[in-house]
């Protein structure tokens, strides 16, 4: 059974199996949001308040130190950087959208946490950790989307529409990261079964088994049907399945292997058909089709000189294998010699915004080492397997 009774529309209200479930739909950039959900948790006392935040993001918000306790290395050695991205791209969106209605990402879904506590309410974190959301967003993905993703994603981050009066108060009324994910998962439908389909299926399942026969549930308004649907649907879900991070496909992984292998076998057979001096001609042609662009393409970043050529020797020796790519060697190396400052954590989502920032920002400047090497590799290691292969005959 599904009501609204004295609340807005925003509030939907079940009963099922005995329990009384009280939805509050939310745009996660809206004090208006914050007002609601106040007006909720203090007047329905519930015996529990779950939250659309894990325990990161939660941490991240009460402590106000998202980016400043960022292990960077650590982020790097895990081969964690491209997540990075995509969640500074994320946040960077809310930030300016946040920073137009002079309110802060996430008010509401603090106001929970806060209001809950006044009244020693228990509050549930109820969303999968955002690291294996981000992973299995990515990893979901193949090279062609990633390109697309990170293409509409910096678009949609230095485009410079002014937005109107009425369009703020469109956004008001909305769940404006979820609203960006549909938008997004009509280019990229696996986006969206990742970051709201699969997420829906998640919050609905710990919402459902949360302690207590009143629960009050904090979410964005784009997961309210999905959850609701969820709900009523009876009888649990096995969550397994959308709590681990997907390896990579067998197909991937043999063109990952098989790509090296090929190129070494071409060279030995080289050396053993046309002499020592051909091979030789052949190696010397791999090491700088593959470390001139990864080294240019450090420097174009303003990458450190040691980056440079770490850069320049690390990409021949790193397209043999799929188990490092030279973008995370050259990033690890940037992160030593010229690592970012408190006061550059603070600002990286603002300076996402403004291009000429990302070479002056260190942050940013180590993520533009890890593109712009990783893409200078990746066109050495075709030019290099195309030019040695194609001497085979």
């Amino acid at each position: 059974m599904q009501k609204t009774d004295s609340y807005s529309s925003d509030v939907k209200i079940l009963n099922i199996d005995g329990k009384e479930y009280f939805i509050v739909g939310t745009a996660h950039i809206s004090k208006r949001s914050a007002d609601l959900v106040r007006e909720v948790i203090e007047n329905e006392k519930p015996d529990n308040v779950c939250i659309e935040l894990d325990s990161q993001r939660y941490q991240a918000l009460s402590e106000k130190k998202k980016w400043e306790t960022l292990d960077l290395k650590e982020v790097i050695k895990k081969k964690q950087l491209s997540t990075l991205l995509i969640n500074l791209l994320l946040a960077s969106y809310q930030k300016k959208l946040g920073d137009k209605l002079g309110v802060q990402p996430g008010v509401e879904l603090l106001e929970a946490s806060t209001v809950a506590k006044e009244n020693n309410i228990p509050i549930t974190l109820c969303d999968r950790e955002i690291r294996i959301t981000l992973r299995r967003a990515w990893n979901s993905m193949s090279l062609w989307q990633k390109i697309k993703f990170m293409t509409v994603g910096l678009a949609g981050i230095f485009e410079k529409e002014e937005i109107t009066e009425e369009k703020l108060e469109e956004i008001r009324d909305k769940d404006v990261l979820s609203e960006m994910m549909i938008e997004l998962g009509k280019v990229l439908p696996v986006l969206k079964t990742v970051l709201i389909d699969e997420r829906d299926m998640y919050l609905s399942e710990k919402i459902k088994h949360a302690v207590g026969n009143k629960i009050v549930a904090v979410v964005g308004a784009g997961h309210v049907s999905g959850i609701c649907s969820y709900l009523e649907s009876k009888g649990d879900v096995d969550l397994t399945s959308i709590e681990i991070i997907p390896k990579a496909s067998p197909a991937v992984k043999l063109i990952g292997w098989g790509v090296p292998a090929l190129i070494i076998a071409s060279l030995v057979y080289i050396g053993l058909t046309k002499g020592s001096d051909a091979a030789s001609s052949n190696v010397i042609f791999w090491i700088l089709a593959n470390g001139i662009p990864s080294a240019f393409g450090t420097l174009i970043a303003f990458g450190h000189p040691i980056t440079i050529i770490t850069a320049f020797l690390a990409a021949p020796l790193t397209s043999l294998t799929p188990v490092i790519g030279a973008g995370y060697v050259a990033a690890f190396v940037q992160t030593y010699y010229a690592p970012p400052i408190v006061k550059e954590f603070k600002t990286v989502t603002e300076d996402l915004n403004h291009f000429k920032l990302w070479w002056k920002n260190k942050l940013l400047r180590i993520l533009l080492v890890f593109i712009l090497s990783g893409l200078g590799s990746a066109l050495g290691t075709y030019v290099g397997a195309y030019e040695i292969v194609s001497n085979l005959f």
